[in-house]
Formats: structure tokens, sequence, C-alpha cells
């Protein structure tokens, strides 16, 4: 995967090998869908000149997203929102 550093990176290109998609939902933020459902987010998070990103799923009990870790590959992130429960 590349990323350029610009002010708003692109949408991340994940590996093929899983059939989720990334829809925008701001300038670092992405919905994760999968089956046409919103799974959760991945949200692009800068640390000095590297670029990290946050999983996040949404929580209905509490009705909040809660962060489930940063990771350095777009693909490593989406896989943790894939199979948190």
């Amino acid at each position: 995967m590349t990323l350029t550093m610009s002010s708003s990176p692109a949408t991340p290109r994940l590996s093929g090998a899983v059939a989720v998609g990334l829809v925008s939902a701001g300038p670092l933020l992405w919905r994760v869908v999968e089956r046409g459902r919103v799974i959760g987010h991945l949200q692009a998070v800068r640390t000095g000149e590297d670029l990290r990103y946050r999983a996040r799923r949404y929580h209905a009990p509490s009705r909040a997203f809660r962060d489930l870790g940063e990771f350095w590959a777009a693909d490593d992130a989406v896989d943790c929102v894939r199979f948190a429960r």
C-alpha cells in the first residue's frame, strides 16, 4: 500500500483478499463496509512524519465508538475491525 503525506491522504488500498470496502467519511476517516453494512471506521493518525491507522468499532450498548488499536498497515486495522466483537 502506498500513501502520500499530503494534508488528506487518498483512500488506502486494501489487499484484494478481503471483501471489505472503504467509504470516505471525512478527510482522514473511512467507513469500513462489509456486505453493504458499516462495521466500523478506519482513521488515519499522523505521528510525526509517519501515518498510522486507528481501528474503531461501534459498541451498541454504550452508543459510542471504541478504539481497538493503532496499526502501521491499513489491512491490519481493517482486520481488527472485522474480527472484533
